[in-house]
């Protein structure tokens, strides 16, 4: 015999590892298109190709070059030799549009 509380116990965790394996495979497209990702070099032939390409933007493209630090390399405190850059981070803002059913934008 089975207790209503252990269907209830059977059912969440399906339905949780449903979402979790859902959730797992989304990720796993994204990481797959992100591998596949042509190299491109940084030179003076790529604003020509990012500007040829539709909606002058190249989603998923993995850039190769000689990083060159604006004022000096910061160097690790805890491995000596080791230096690094920070890299200029850039936010692109998508417009929100007002959702009249779920009352959100």
């Amino acid at each position: 015999p089975i207790t209503p509380g252990e269907l209830l116990c059977l059912g969440s965790s399906l339905a949780f590892s449903g979402l979790f394996y859902y959730l797992y495979r989304k990720k796993a497209r994204v990481m797959a298109r992100i591998q596949e990702a042509p190299k491109l070099q940084v030179d003076d032939d790529l604003p020509a190709l990012v500007s040829a390409s539709d909606g002058r933007c190249l989603p998923y493209v993995a850039l190769e070059g000689i990083v060159l630090p604006a004022k000096a390399a910061l160097t690790s405190h805890y491995h000596e030799g080791l230096q690094g850059v920070i890299q200029k981070l850039l936010l692109k803002e998508h417009r929100l549009i007002w959702n009249s059913l779920a009352r959100s934008w």
